[in-house]
């Protein structure tokens, strides 16, 4: 059963993309922004959307569709860990 304060997969996944093309191509953001956007400024709104967003986060980085960052690199989807910001896939 689903918790009904839980936003859906796409719209977690709307809201990742949405940051990500608002940012533009060669800048990044804090997931955190997409749990906050969909569950409020208060942390017990948005602070349980962290773990949802993550994977959503990893979903999208398999499809290409976004990269994780970590230290400012590129990192693997699979294998990350600590602090991470997203953006959209850089053309060099």
């Amino acid at each position: 059963m689903t918790d009904p304060h839980t936003p859906s997969p796409a719209a977690i996944e709307a809201t990742l993309m949405d940051l990500a093309a608002n940012r533009g191509p060669d800048k990044t953001f804090c997931p955190s922004e997409a749990a906050r956007a969909l569950g409020g400024p208060h942390p017990d709104g948005w602070g349980p959307l962290m773990i949802p967003v993550r994977r959503t986060a990893v979903r999208l980085a398999h499809e290409g569709r976004i990269v994780i960052y970590r230290k400012g690199r590129p990192v693997d989807p699979d294998d990350f860990k600590g602090v991470y910001r997203l953006g959209l896939p850089r053309s060099e």
